[in-house]
Formats: C-alpha cells, sequence, structure tokens
C-alpha cells in the first residue's frame, strides 16, 4: 500500500502543478507598472533599485533572464516566471503545512492514520492551498516581477519548516531545522521584510514545544522574547551592523587619520572574531541553547549578506544606483530607508500641530580630504506638548493634502484639533476597515470592482457593470462560501488544538492587524494596497483547509461511513477553489497585455532625438527604465524623474552620461545640492526686483552661495530665497529660427526673451535643478528638445504651458509663449505623425485582454485626450476630414469594447457633432448615457460610500455630453437632459 508519506508528497505536487500551470497560462508577457519595470531592468543587469533593496531577489530574477537568450524582449517573462515558480512553491508548502497542522486533529502518528483520515487530511491540504492559490491578491502577485510572491514563499517554507521541526525528537535533528529556519529568514530580508513579522508567532511555537505544561505567563513571555529577536533583527541587525561598523570608521578615519574603510575592517574583524569565540565558548563549555542561538545568528547573517550585492554594484556606478550605496557612509541610509522619512508610531504630532520651535538634529557627513566632515545637520522640528499624542494614527506629516483629508474623514472643521477617540475612529474605520478588512473581504466574499477604493461583493445583487465587459471582468462574487469555510477551521483548530489555535492566530494578526499599526497608513494612496496583507490571507486560508475536516466530521457523523463523508466533504468544499478561479480567472488573466511597455515606447517616441524628459511617478518612470534598460529603446532620451531630483545622488547621477545620452546641464556644484542644502528656496518678494528676474544671473548667485538672496533663520543659519516670482530668460531670435524647431507660423510671437511667474509658493530642489536645466540648455541655444511628461502635476510644470507644444504624450517646451495657451498648442503636423505613425496600441483593441482601471489614466486616458487635441485643432483649422479620421482612428483602436468610454470620450460627442458626424457622435452619446443611466439606477438602490466617486464619475460624463448635445442643438438633447436631471434629483433626494 502507497504510504501517507508518497500521498501527501503527490498530491502536494499535483497542488503545485496545477498552481503552476495557471500562473503560467496568466502571467504577464512583459513589464507591469508600478516597481515591476524597476526590478526587471535592475535584475537584468544587476543595478540598485529603490531602498531597502531585495538583492536575492535581483540575483534569481538574472539567473531567470538568462533563460531568454538573446531575445530582450523575453526578459521581463522571464523575470516574471520567477514569480510564477515562487507562487507554485508557496501552494505546494501550504499544503504540506494544513496536513502537518491537521494531523494533530487526530493525535496520532501519520503512520496510524485510518483511510478515512489519510484522503481527510490530504483534501485538506489540497483545497486549502489551492483556495489560496487563486485568490484575488496571491494570483495577483504571482504574474508579475514584483517581490511579494518570493516573500510569500518565504513565509510559507518557514512556516512549515517550524510545524516539521516541531515533529522532531531527536534535539540535535530538531536543532539543525532551527538553524535552517534562521537562515531562510536571513535570505528572506534580500527579498522583503515583511515574512519578519511571524518571528514571534514562531517563539510561541518553540515554547509549546519545550514546555510540557505551558501556561499563559509562558507564552506571554514566549511572545515577548519573539517580538525582542525582531526588533533585533529588524533594528540592530539589518540597519544597526552598518551604523556601528560607520561609528568605528569615524574614529579610526577623523580621530587616527587612517585612510577609509580601516575602521570598518577592523569593526568586521572584530565583530566576526567575537562571534566565533562565543560559538567555541559554546562547544566547550557545552551550552547547547547558547550554541544554537549563535548558529542561528551566524546563518541569519549569511542569508542578508545578500545586501553586499547593492556595494559592490553600486562601486560600478550603474545606471540605475539608486541612493548610491556604494560607501558606509550612504549604505546606511539605504538600509533605514531615510529618503522616505518618519512615521510616528508610539509618540507624536497630530496632523493640525504646528511647529513651534526648529533645533539641530543628526550631523550630516559628507567625504572631502580623506575624512568625514559635517556639513550640516537634520531638522528636528519641536511641537508643543500639547499637540501631542500618545499613540497617533492621525499624525503630522508634511503632505499638505493630509490634514484636509484627515479633517474630511473625522468630520472636524479646518485646525480643529483631533482628541484620542477621533485618532482611535480613523484606526478601526480606515486603517483597520478600509485598509484591511476591506481586503480581506475582497479575498473571500468577493470584490465590487477594480476602481480605486472599491468594496467587496454583495451576496446577492447583481453586478452593475453586468452591460460594461470590460469591467464587468473585476466584478467577482464567491458568495461568502471561503469565509464561511475559514470561520469553520477557525473554531475546528479553537476547539482541537488550543496551542496551533494561538501560534495561526498570532501569525494571522501580525501579518494583518500588526502591519496595519507599523505601517501607519496615510489618508489616501496612491493604489491599493492588499498585496502588503497576503501574509495574512495566507493563514485564514489554511483555516479554510482545515474547515474541510470538519465538514467531513460532521458528515461522518450522519452517515456514519468515513470514506463516503470524505467525498462528500471534499467535493462540497471544491466548489471554493473552483469558484475562485472561476470568478478570477478573466481579471487575473494578463497573457496578451502589453499596454505598459507601449506606453513607455510611445510616451518616448514622443519626444526628439537627445531629449529630456521630465517625469514625476513610478508608472510613467518604470516603464521607461525598464525598456531602456533591457531593450534598449531610445536610449538617447534621459528620462529625469522629478521625484527623485531632489536627491543629491540622483542629481550626481542626471550629470554622467549613460547610453546614448549626454549628461544634463546642471551648473550648480554638488555641495550645494547635499541633502538638507537648497531643499527648499522660500519666496521673499524684494520690491526693487519686483518686476522680474533673470533666472540665468540669479542661478549664479545660487552657485556663488551669495549673501544677496539669503534670509536669516531662528537657529542662526540662513536660506535662500527667490526674490520675485517673475523670472526671464533671454533668447536668441535668429538663433532659434535658424534651429527650425519653432512652427512657421509662431515664429512671429518670438520676443528676446522669456517671461513668465513661478508663483509665491517657493520652490524646492526639483524645481531648483528644473530650472537650472531649463536656463543652462537655454544659454547653450536650445540644443537638447525638453519635454514635460503630460501626466504630471499642475506644479511640476512651472507654470510654463503657454510655453508648451504637445506632441504625443509629452509636451515641449518652447522659448515662445502663446497667450492662453493654458494646456499649451498643438502642432498637428509633429502630434499626427507621432500618434499615427509612430505610436504603438498593441491589444488595446481587443475585447479579450483585460485591462485593469488603474491603468486607463495613462496608456488610454493620456491617449485619448492626445487625439482629441489633435482632432479638435484640426476641426479649428476647418479640416473636417482630418478630424474626422484622427477620431475614427482612435476609436478603432481603443473601442469601447476593451477601454470602455471616459470622459474624455464624452468629449468626443461635442467634436463629431462640429465636424458634421451625428451618427458617430450619437453612437457614444447613446452608449455612455444608457449606460451611465444604468449604474445610477443601481447605485441610487445600493448607495454606499464605495459607489460615490463612480456616482461623480457617471454625473460627470453624462452632463458633457448633454452640454455637447445642447450647444449643437441635437433633437436627442431634450431627452438626455430629462435622463440627466432625474438622476441628479434621485441621488439629491
Amino acid at each position: 500500500m502507497t504510504s501517507f508519506r508518497q500521498l501527501n508528497n503527490g498530491i502536494g505536487w499535483a497542488v503545485f502543478l496545477i498552481a503552476f500551470i495557471v500562473y503560467a497560462m496568466t502571467v504577464e508577457p512583459t513589464a507591469s507598472f508600478w516597481d515591476c519595470g524597476e526590478f526587471i531592468a535592475c535584475a537584468y543587469k544587476l543595478q540598485v533599485p529603490h531602498p531597502p533593496g531585495a538583492p536575492l531577489y535581483l540575483l534569481l530574477g538574472r539567473f531567470f533572464s538568462l533563460f531568454s537568450g538573446a531575445d530582450v524582449t523575453k526578459v521581463a517573462y522571464w523575470i516574471n516566471m520567477l514569480s510564477v515558480l515562487t507562487s507554485a512553491l508557496t501552494v505546494l508548502f501550504m499544503h504540506w503545512t494544513i496536513v502537518l497542522i491537521g494531523r494533530k486533529a487526530y493525535q496520532k502518528p501519520f503512520s496510524d492514520l485510518t483511510q478515512g483520515e489519510t484522503f481527510t487530511l490530504l483534501s485538506a491540504g489540497f483545497i486549502g492551498a489551492l483556495a489560496y492559490a487563486f485568490s484575488d491578491s496571491f494570483w495577483f502577485s504571482a504574474v508579475e516581477s514584483e517581490v511579494y510572491a518570493m516573500s510569500s514563499f518565504f513565509t510559507a517554507i518557514v512556516v512549515w519548516a517550524a510545524f516539521k521541526w516541531e515533529l522532531i525528537e531527536d534535539e540535535a535533528s530538531a536543532n539543525r531545522w532551527l538553524i535552517f529556519i534562521a537562515y531562510l529568514v536571513g535570505l528572506s530580508i534580500g527579498v522583503h521584510l515583511l515574512n519578519l513579522v511571524t518571528v514571534p508567532a514562531l517563539a510561541l511555537l518553540y515554547y509549546f514545544k519545550k514546555t510540557h505544561k505551558p501556561s499563559y505567563k509562558g507564552g506571554f513571555l514566549a511572545l515577548l522574547v519573539g517580538l525582542v529577536i525582531l526588533g533585533v533583527i529588524n533594528s540592530l541587525i539589518i540597519p544597526g551592523i552598518p551604523s556601528m561598523a560607520f561609528q568605528f570608521e569615524l574614529l579610526f578615519t577623523n580621530g587616527l587619520g587612517m585612510p577609509y574603510g580601516v575602521g570598518v575592517s577592523l569593526f568586521l574583524i572584530l565583530f566576526l572574531g567575537a562571534l566565533v569565540g562565543a560559538i567555541r565558548y559554546s562547544i566547550l563549555k557545552n551550552k547547547v541553547h547558547v550554541n544554537v542561538s549563535l548558529l542561528a545568528l551566524c546563518f541569519v547573517l549569511i542569508g542578508y549578506l545578500s545586501y553586499t550585492l547593492a556595494l559592490v554594484r553600486s562601486n560600478y556606478n550603474t545606471p540605475l544606483n539608486e541612493n548610491n550605496p556604494s560607501n558606509i557612509l550612504n549604505f546606511v541610509k539605504y538600509l533605514k530607508r531615510e529618503q522616505y522619512g518618519e512615521r510616528s508610531l508610539l509618540y507624536g504630532p497630530v496632523y493640525t500641530a504646528e511647529v513651534e520651535n526648529v533645533e539641530r538634529g543628526k550631523p550630516q557627513y559628507k567625504m572631502s580630504n580623506g575624512k568625514y566632515e559635517i556639513y550640516d545637520y537634520r531638522q528636528k522640528l519641536i511641537f508643543p506638548k500639547e499637540q501631542e499624542m500618545l499613540f497617533p494614527r492621525v499624525y503630522f506629516s508634511p503632505m499638505e493634502q493630509y490634514p484636509k483629508q484627515y479633517a474630511e474623514m473625522l468630520g472636524l472643521a479646518p485646525g480643529q484639533k483631533p482628541t484620542f477617540g477621533d485618532n482611535l475612529r480613523y484606526l478601526f474605520s480606515h486603517q483597520m476597515g478600509h485598509m484591511y478588512m476591506r481586503y480581506l473581504l475582497w479575498n473571500f466574499i468577493g470584490r465590487d470592482s477594480d476602481i480605486q477604493d472599491a468594496g467587496m461583493a454583495s451576496f446577492t445583487s447583481k453586478s452593475p457593470y453586468s452591460a460594461l465587459s470590460a469591467r464587468g471582468k473585476s466584478h467577482n462574487n464567491y458568495f461568502g462560501l471561503p469565509l464561511i469555510l475559514g470561520l469553520i477551521g477557525f473554531f475546528f483548530l479553537m476547539k482541537r488544538n488550543e496551542k496551533d489555535f494561538l501560534t495561526t492566530t498570532l501569525m494571522f494578526l501580525l501579518t494583518g492587524i500588526g502591519l496595519v499599526i507599523f505601517l501607519n497608513a496615510p489618508p489616501t494612496e496612491p493604489r491599493e494596497r492588499d498585496y502588503i496583507y497576503v501574509g495574512s490571507f495566507y493563514f485564514f486560508c489554511i483555516w479554510i483547509g482545515l474547515g474541510v475536516i470538519q465538514l467531513t466530521e460532521w458528515a461522518n457523523k450522519l452517515l456514519r461511513q468515513a470514506v463516503l463523508s470524505v467525498g462528500l466533504a471534499s467535493l462540497a468544499s471544491l466548489v471554493i477553489p473552483v469558484i475562485l478561479i472561476q470568478q478570477n480567472y478573466d481579471d487575473h488573466d494578463r497573457s496578451n497585455r502589453y499596454q505598459q511597455v507601449d506606453f513607455a515606447k510611445n510616451l518616448l517616441n514622443s519626444c526628439e532625438k537627445n531629449a529630456i524628459l521630465f517625469t514625476a511617478g513610478d508608472n510613467d518612470t518604470f516603464p521607461l527604465w525598464y525598456v531602456q534598460e533591457v531593450e534598449g529603446f531610445r536610449t538617447d532620451v534621459r528620462v529625469c524623474n522629478l521625484s527623485l531630483l531632489g536627491t543629491d545622488w540622483y542629481i550626481e547621477q542626471m550629470k554622467r552620461k549613460t547610453y546614448e545620452s549626454e549628461a544634463l546641464p546642471v551648473s550648480i556644484s554638488e555641495d550645494l545640492l547635499r541633502e538638507g542644502i537648497n531643499d527648499q528656496i522660500l519666496f521673499y518678494e524684494n520690491p526693487n526686483v519686483k518686476s522680474g528676474i533673470n533666472l540665468i544671473e540669479y542661478l549664479k548667485l545660487v552657485k556663488e552661495d551669495n549673501q544677496a538672496i539669503k534670509v536669516p533663520l531662528q537657529d542662526g543659519s540662513s536660506i535662500n530665497i527667490l526674490p520675485s516670482e517673475n523670472l526671464t530668460i533671454p533668447v536668441n531670435v535668429d538663433a532659434i529660427k535658424k534651429a527650425g524647431f519653432v512652427p512657421k507660423d509662431v515664429e512671429p510671437l518670438l520676443t528676446n526673451q522669456m517671461n513668465w511667474s513661478v508663483g509665491t509658493s517657493g520652490i524646492l530642489k526639483p524645481q531648483l535643478v528644473q530650472l537650472d536645466i531649463i536656463a543652462q540648455n537655454a544659454a547653450n541655444g536650445w540644443k537638447r528638445p525638453i519635454y514635460f511628461a503630460s501626466s504630471l502635476s499642475k506644479v511640476s510644470y512651472l507654470n510654463m504651458k503657454e510655453f508648451m507644444q504637445l506632441e504625443g504624450y509629452a509636451y515641449r517646451l518652447m522659448p515662445v509663449k502663446i497667450e492662453g495657451a493654458t494646456e499649451g498648442i498643438v502642432n498637428t503636423a509633429v502630434l499626427e505623425r507621432n500618434l499615427i505613425k509612430k505610436m504603438v496600441w498593441k491589444n488595446l483593441d481587443n475585447p479579450q485582454v483585460y485591462h485593469h482601471s488603474e491603468f486607463y489614466q495613462l496608456p488610454t486616458t493620456m491617449g485619448r485626450l492626445s487625439f482629441q487635441r489633435l482632432a479638435s485643432q484640426f476641426a479649428h483649422e476647418g479640416k473636417y476630414q482630418k478630424a474626422k479620421d484622427t477620431l475614427d482612428y482612435c476609436k478603432r483602436i481603443m473601442p469601447d469594447q476593451s477601454i470602455p468610454y471616459d470622459h474624455v470620450s464624452a468629449g468626443f460627442v461635442s467634436l463629431y457633432l462640429t465636424i458634421g458626424d451625428h451618427a458617430s457622435a450619437m453612437e457614444i452619446a447613446n452608449t455612455m448615457m444608457n449606460r451611465n443611466n444604468q449604474l445610477l439606477d443601481y447605485f441610487g438602490q445600493n448607495r454606499k460610500a464605495s459607489n460615490e466617486q463612480d456616482i461623480q464619475i457617471a454625473l460627470f460624463q453624462m452632463q458633457i455630453i448633454v452640454e455637447s448635445l445642447k450647444n449643437a442643438k441635437a433633437p436627442e438633447a431634450e431627452k438626455y437632459e430629462r435622463m440627466f436631471l432625474q438622476q441628479l434629483q434621485k441621488l439629491s433626494s
């Protein structure tokens, strides 16, 4: 007869195979949005991504990239396959973990299990593992190049190894497993820190095994020890060891005059010597526990050594080298993630707090003349004690929009100080409710849609997106079945095995609520953050598997036939992974989605040769890094991310030649752009220069650190000011005309200088460097075209839109001002050439390809807006056929069936009516008005907070169309105005 071990291994690998095949069928063929483009580019050439990095992930990603051979377009696919493999392995180890936990319910070894018990355990593991495999959040990470898939794998294998260790009676063998677990924890640091939060629960598991009569007091102490171990790894080992090494470096370099690196080397020798000596002492004195603890520390450090990758590769000045951790000074900042700032966790000011004083904080060092010199001090903000609070969730932040958002969420007046009750209300309603419980219900009840802040699916109601197939794919309803079975398993484990119940519950809470408290989420996020909590969902799916055992026992009480009971319970439970894959497959299938990379290429193709392109966010930068670094596409364009342009290391990188792109013309010296220097330049109007200042002359004063543009601060230091909001740049009109990049019909508007206002808010370092680049390029005869991505926020355009020309997905800065052109001008020849001939729109016309609404804004909304601007200009010039051809082309490449009409499409109605194409106008109007009417009927009957954004969008689209029809005196105007007003009245009441 086949042994239990063979059956268990066979079923486990079957689960692996099922998950692997499904993931491989739905994997993204290229780079996704967000961090994926950056990680693929960094893995392919072993570069340095954003802190704290993921060196082990990059090393494995580089290995997987080799399978692409000479075809660089396949690199992203093969690195995505790394997530596919590790996700399938996660599911494998989950099956084995459920079996290990479930076996204890029978209180007998595996060899003594009956046939019915054997099939019950294997069925529990199979169903629980597949439920997790096809859950919404985990599947999302399993098919793209992000660290969360591999992080989940390390969580799974560590938890499995811990429960495996629990079965081993021989102490020597068991200790080897503990060291193995420590090594896995160390390796996981090189992927992501999320799975470290399971360490306290592992300490509790250790206590339960080692104590014959466990108590609540002992369990609490074990939990505290686990928290201490977590703190040691997270605070002492990861950033602490490099920080101590830097203190040695300071002593030996500054104090004793030694060369750079001597202090670090001596620290490492002493540290390793002390560790080896302590291990030898534990062996000689036969101190087993001390020996195991020290060896565990060694293996954590061995895993942590993957971070040397960042040190080594950074010293090669790779094109992507974030934070430049090439020396101990920057390496410490990299590991501490200092560029992201801090959030108050235990005690700090609330969002209404006002700064009382500014004191000197930690010194800022630079390497100069063989020493580490202090060039400045961090600012330490001092707040009145009455404006601080214990456990602040509504904390003070430099983000200007947060106070208003906090006040709106809490229903407080602007400036009204929140009470501690308000603070807790925000914690429970937003952080725990909206930013965690909503995600939990997404995965085990269903998801209403793919829009930002969407709620869970209703148990009974029909999807409001049924008439909108492209969006309807994201409406997934599991009817709460996974949640119900998980709760059955939860209570089953509570009744049968209190120790494992406490351990798994603690793991569930630490990877869920624990992270909620630690992350202290702000009022808004740029995207949904459900992927953070996949560890919590992992442990819930363990309970789903255990729920199968409970169902089997209930069935057996009724039927009194073990095998039949297992079969019926398993079939009933199998509905859960079946409904999960059935509901989730269409909106997790990325197999033919190329829009992210096409968007990046289209943005680069909007630029002329040797251009400088300003971007800002992750999604309009990382895909560009991918296509340049991996596919070698348009490396003549220098992508300059404004979000990073405030950092000294990034500015230095921009001042170096990279591939075909020459260095950016930044004239301000490195010392004047260091962290803390010129971070902000205040507006302080000088009546003598109120009419304006020459930007080039002003930048000379900045470069000289001239006292003429400084004002003193309270702490005795001084800060640069901007004495006028009006700036000017000289223009050589004849040279500009000779260069030929200004349209002929605009040339008469050329003057001998550019004049504009940057506003009275002052400027930050990124804007200062932007202005320096623009000024130096102008002084050098406008040799390099300068572009601004059309996705930038208003402030990033420096109030220069009237000097810009739309050329696709980007605006080109021109030395001529078109008064009133607040959204730039359109050069139809250039824009038509770029949109029609140079840009690609692969599979945007395929309704079978799912395009997440999160991605509409960049490749689709920006694209439709560019076509609308082009058609509008053609219509303005009387070229009606050209305008119609442009609109028709846009509809053909982005039809409603695959990319639903949006507010930009609503604007097409007016254009079609203007050029006399009533049929096309009414096709869009009829589709959008009837659809929005149907959606608003649904929302009116099922109104909730998560639908408010959809309601406003629908009303806005209807209003645009109604006004267009009325202005054109279309016969359908009265009908649709009545429809709009009826909806407005119903929703208002």
